[in-house]
């Protein structure tokens, strides 16, 4: 019984922040009912602190794309008609980071807690690094081609810029830094906290990288769309950030 009052907490927390996101118009409505199923398997499988850092994330992709959002809706790169995100870009995002934290909480043989907590946040890691790079490089004024260093428009699938590339990196850093925080808060740090820091940041950063290039080979081409290429950098992400921790021998 003790077990079900902080799920049924977590969950009722989580449908009122989805409500409170489509009523501010962050997210439409079915976005919003997505986000708080999804929201409510991460809470009850895997507790507070990864539902933390999924509303973080949320909140700062939120105030990124509605950063001098005027002029971006004056240059046709806006995210939606007011900076709302739809279902399609809340599935590409929402999907990993929920299977982790299931996978994580299931009382079946899986993956252990270290590997669980750098796996999901540097799922989110590359999110934040590639909102970032999307919404603040893109008032950057120029951008060259992440294959070529060709000039590109920017907002062109596969375009970088030194602003955008600085945000990247920073997306990656805050959400690594807070991920660290926000575990320790509840109940222990990461195992050696230090290659959990440097997992997540380098995790996310190549993997915007990598989702520049898939979009600039394969989006471009109509062999991708926009959430399958985020899906494909998120998986990218984790699988770094498992490489990184195999090779420090850190069991996941």
């Amino acid at each position: 019984m003790l077990l079900l009052v902080p799920a049924l907490i977590g969950t009722v927390a989580t449908v009122a922040l989805a409500a409170a996101a489509v009523y501010v118009r962050a997210l439409t409505v079915a976005a919003g009912a997505v986000a708080a199923i999804f929201g409510g398997a991460i809470v009850v499988f895997a507790g507070f602190p990864f539902l933390a850092l999924m509303v973080l994330f949320l909140v700062s992709s939120v105030l990124a794309t509605r950063y001098r959002f005027a002029e971006k809706e004056a240059r046709h790169l806006q995210e939606g008609t007011t900076g709302e995100r739809g279902i399609s870009n809340v599935l590409a995002h929402i999907l990993i980071p929920t299977a982790i934290a299931v996978a994580g909480g299931l009382p079946t043989p899986g993956l252990g807690v270290p590997g669980l907590d750098v796996l999901y946040t540097s799922a989110l890691a590359f999110g934040a690094s590639d909102t970032f790079a999307s919404e603040f490089g893109v008032l950057a004024g120029r951008a060259r081609s992440i294959l070529t260093l060709r000039p590109v428009p920017p907002g062109t699938n596969g375009g970088v810029s030194a602003l955008g590339e600085a945000f990247a990196f920073a997306g990656a850093a805050v959400t690594g830094v807070v991920g660290v925080g926000l575990f320790g808060a509840f109940g222990g740090f990461p195992e050696r906290s230090a290659i959990f820091l440097v997992a997540v940041v380098v995790a996310g950063f190549l993997a915007c990288q990598l989702d520049s290039v898939l979009g600039e080979l394969l989006e471009n081409r109509g062999l991708l769309t926009k959430h399958s290429t985020n899906f494909l950098g998120m998986l990218g992400a984790v699988v770094i950030a498992a490489g990184i921790y195999a090779a420090a021998g850190v069991l996941l």
